[in-house]
Formats: structure tokens, sequence, C-alpha cells
């Protein structure tokens, strides 16, 4: 295949390939683990929550480095391309509706993280046949999370754990697209969801333009994206090394990070919870967070975070705030409605006026960094 002469200035203006990833992301400590580049270029692999590349590839623009959420992009142009009849705002992006929700299923909440919603989301679009698979992540050893593809609802209700290290769910999307699901759902963190964002917009930039080769990726099977609220991902090494200081790592059965006035993480045991303060944490946040701007995952069809309520965090912690973006993610949650499978609850307008604070702060202090 002939090669493309490369242009310097290609990777400032969002082109680039596995060189300029390379150079960019991979040695800079910005990437974020999506895995995104994954399973989409034999080169690039995942070990444990780290890219790796295995081989050298001088192809002077790909998708490796054109999906990115980490590589130049108009994000501004690319909402207004995905979201067009939609009313945004500078904290949160677009927003359709805001919501405060839980399960209805009092053993599934206990499960879950927080209210449930995603879980049950993802489970009810699976069992209506809104979609036909899901990628979700579930635990692996040592907290290392791995992202799977799951068909059956009965099994994606089980899976409802937060651990905060990433997952490189993107790569799993890149190698079930190519094979049988038509209609794909995903949770995803922001990053991840950014990632998703380029890729659909991908196809038709490329196109465009002559010297990238259209490539069938199977971006179209996307039909659901449900983000994560997210202050930062933890590296999976670092937080490893401080929790074995504290605990058996196989007798973890989940975390949380209750609100910012408590400055711990909780780290749940068969037999206790460990509060280990965000002193001790942040150290282990992943390097490229601290350039995120975004909290609420805004390139989705609704995010989910957890509830902020003026009866306190023992209440709230069993809550979710929902962010709705997308005609299709309205329509999942009026369903979920319907079928009786999530309580709603007023959200008051200081829910909004907060999280509103908080998503500017994140964007802010991810300006000042750059």
């Amino acid at each position: 295949m002939q090669q493309q002469k490369r242009d310097p200035m290609d990777a400032g203006n969002g082109r680039g390939g596995q060189k300029e990833l390379e150079e960019k992301v991979l040695r800079t400590g910005l990437c974020t683990g999506c895995g995104a580049c994954i399973n989409i270029c034999p080169y690039q692999t995942i070990h444990h929550d780290r890219t790796v590349t295995l081989h050298s590839c001088d192809l002077a623009q790909g998708r490796c480095y054109a999906c990115c959420p980490q590589t130049p992009a108009d994000l501004d142009d690319l909402r207004q391309k995905l979201y067009p009849e939609t009313e945004g705002t500078p904290e949160l992006g677009t927003i359709k509706g805001f919501f405060i929700t839980r399960t209805a299923d009092e053993g599934l909440r206990r499960n879950a993280q927080h209210g449930g919603t995603v879980t049950t989301l993802m489970t009810l679009a699976l069992r209506e046949g809104l979609i036909d698979a899901a990628v979700l992540t579930d635990e692996g050893e040592e907290l290392l999370p791995r992202s799977m593809t799951i068909t059956d609802p009965e099994i994606a209700a089980k899976m409802g754990k937060s651990r905060f290290v990433v997952s490189p769910t993107v790569a799993e999307f890149n190698r079930i697209c190519r094979g049988d699901a038509a209609k794909i759902g995903i949770v995803a963190t922001p990053c991840q969801a950014v990632a998703l964002a380029k890729m659909r917009n991908w196809g038709e930039d490329a196109s465009s333009r002559p010297h990238l080769r259209k490539v069938e990726n199977g971006i179209e099977k996307l039909h659901l994206v449900v983000g994560l609220f997210c202050g930062w991902a933890l590296s999976w090494q670092k937080l490893a090394a401080l929790l074995k200081e504290k605990t058996d790592l196989s007798q973890v059965t989940g975390m949380d990070i209750p609100p910012s006035r408590y400055h711990t993480l909780e780290v749940y045991t068969h037999g206790e919870t460990i509060r280990v303060s965000l002193d001790d944490v942040t150290p282990c946040v992943r390097e490229s967070c601290h350039f995120c701007g975004d909290m609420t995952a805004e390139f989705s069809d609704l995010s989910v975070g957890s509830a902020r309520l003026p009866e306190g965090w023992e209440m709230a912690r069993s809550w979710n705030q929902v962010i709705v973006r997308t005609k299709r993610g309205m329509d999942l949650l009026e369903l979920a409605r319907r079928r009786g499978v999530l309580e709603f609850r007023e959200p008051s307008a200081e829910n909004l006026e907060k999280l509103k604070a908080a998503s500017l702060g994140k964007k802010k202090a991810a300006a000042n960094r750059l």
C-alpha cells in the first residue's frame, strides 16, 4: 500500500499516525487507557492498564491517532454535529433533561454502585432488544478491571461496581463491532465517550479527504452510550501497591468516594470498611486525568453519577443524578419509568447548580494545567 508523505503540521490539526500518537500521547503520560487505538491495528495492545506499541507503523495518518481522546479536536464542532437540535450549557454540555433516579430492585441496589441506575438501564436495553450486546466492565484479578461483552440481561444485572481504575472499554467495542452484534451499547467514562464520538465523526471526515482511506469500522453499530461521571481514574499499579499495605486485594468487594468534605476513599471488604485519605490516593491518579475537563461524559446519550441530596450522604449514596442528552437517552429513561424499574424523585434547582459548579471547577483546573 502506498504510504502518504508526512506533513509536520498534520499532528497539530488532529491528523497523524502511530508516530505522532507515541510522541504526543503515550510518551508524555497523557494516555487515558481508553482502548480506542486497540483492536483497529495489530501493532497496539493493552498491558494491564497501559497502552503498549508492539511494532512500528509508518502510516502518515490513521484511526489510532484520529480517534484518541487526547489528540487535537474541535469538540464544540463535534458537539454541534452529534447534538444539532439540543441546547447545551458551558458547564455540562448538551442537556435534554435532569433527573434523580435509582433502581426499584432493592437487591440490585444493595449490590450496585450508588443507585444502580446504570445497571438497570443496560439490563433494560438488553431485555427490550434496544441493544443486543453491552460492553461492560467486570472485576478482574487484584483490582484490575476487564472489559466484557454481555448479551444476557441477567448477567448484566450482576455487573454494577466501580473500581476507579480504567478499563480499555473502547478496545472491546472495536473487537465486537466486527462480529454478529448489530446494536451495541456501552458504558463509558468521559474520555471513552470522546473517543467514540471521534470515531462516529471519523468516517464522514475521512471520506471527504482523499489521503484517508475510509474504513468500515462498525461504528454504525453503536446504538447506546451511557456515560459515567468521573473526577479521575487511578493507576492500577499504584492503587494496588497502596491497598496491599492495608488489606488482601482478593477481599475487596467495592469502593466509593463520599463527598469532598470526607476527603476519603472507602474500600469495602468482606469484613470491614477501610478508609484511605485522599492525600494518599491522589498520587495514584493517572497523569492524563489532570488535563481532562469533562466530568459528566458530555458525549453520551445520557450520563449518570452519584447524587447529592439535602438529607446527606447516607441517603444520597443510594441515588443517582442523570443528565439526558439525546432523544435515544430520553426514550430509554422514560421506558424505565413506564416499566417501573427505576424510581424517580424531583431534583431541586440546587442539585443542577451544584453539579454545574463542580463540572466548571474541573474544566478550570484542567485549563490551568495546560
